[in-house]
C-alpha cells in the first residue's frame, strides 16, 4: 500500500502551484493529501480554489502580529495539528524564522522563478530579462535560514528570447514550475531524496542524457 504524505501549503496570492499540486493529486499522479492550506493573505485567491476543492483554508494574517516569532508559532500550531510531514511554500511570500524552521528541518520546500543560485529574491524574471542571461528557468529546493539558499532538489530550463520581457518569461517559467514543484514532492514521498551537505541526492535516479543546449543557436561547429 503505498504511503500518503500530508502536505500543509503556504500561499500568498494566487496559488497557480496549489492548483498544479492539487490537479496532480485528483489525477492520481502525486501520493500526497493537503491537510490544510495557510495564507497570510485574506484577499488570496487561494482561497477559492481551496473551496473549490474542499480543501481547509486558514488566514493567519502576519500584520495581527506584532513579532514575526509569534507569526510562525501559531502557523507551526496549525500545521502540526493538522499532522503535517511536508510543509510546501508555493509563492508564499514571508521569510520564515528559525522557529519554523526548526519545527520542521528539511521538510519545507520551496519553488524559485529563476535557477539558483542566480538571481535570489524579488522580481527575478525582470532581473534575468534585463542581465541579459541566454538561460533562465525555476528550482525547487529545501529551505534553510538563508533567502532561497537551500539544497537544490530539481530544476527546468527554459530559453531567453530576445523580445522577452518580465512577463513573457515569467509565463513560460510558471508552466515549468507546474511540473517540477508535483514531481519534486513525489520523490519526497517516496523516500527517495537524501540530503548531504549542500547536494540533494535522488535515489533510483535514470541516467542523465546529455543534450547540450545553444542559445542563440550555433553557425560553426
Amino acid at each position: 500500500m503505498k504511503k500518503v504524505l500530508s502536505l500543509g501549503i503556504l500561499v500568498s496570492g494566487s496559488g497557480s502551484n496549489l492548483q498544479s499540486i492539487i490537479d496532480h493529486i485528483e489525477s492520481g499522479k502525486l501520493d500526497a493529501v493537503i491537510k490544510v492550506v495557510i495564507s497570510n493573505s485574506p484577499e488570496a485567491y487561494a482561497g477559492e480554489r481551496c473551496r473549490r476543492h474542499d480543501i481547509p483554508f486558514v488566514v493567519v494574517n502576519h500584520m495581527d502580529f506584532p513579532l514575526r516569532d509569534d507569526f510562525d508559532q501559531h502557523m507551526i500550531d496549525i500545521l502540526q495539528s493538522c499532522g503535517v510531514e511536508l510543509v510546501v511554500m508555493a509563492g508564499f511570500m514571508r521569510i520564515l524564522t528559525a522557529c519554523f524552521l526548526s519545527s520542521f528541518p528539511m521538510r519545507i520546500m520551496n519553488i524559485h522563478p529563476a535557477l539558483l543560485p542566480a538571481f535570489p529574491g524579488l522580481h527575478v524574471q525582470r532581473k534575468a530579462v534585463e542581465y541579459g542571461v541566454r538561460f533562465s528557468g525555476c528550482t525547487v529546493h529545501f529551505a534553510d535560514d538563508g533567502v532561497d539558499t537551500g539544497p537544490i532538489i530539481i530544476q527546468a530550463v527554459v530559453p531567453v528570447y530576445e523580445d522577452d520581457d518580465e512577463v513573457s518569461l515569467a509565463q513560460r517559467i510558471l508552466k515549468e514550475e507546474h511540473k517540477i514543484y508535483p514531481q519534486a514532492i513525489q520523490w519526497y514521498a517516496e523516500g527517495r531524496l537524501e540530503v548531504r551537505g549542500r547536494k540533494v541526492r535522488l535515489r533510483e535516479a535514470e541516467a542523465l542524457i546529455s543534450t547540450p543546449q545553444y542559445n542563440p543557436s550555433l553557425t560553426v561547429r
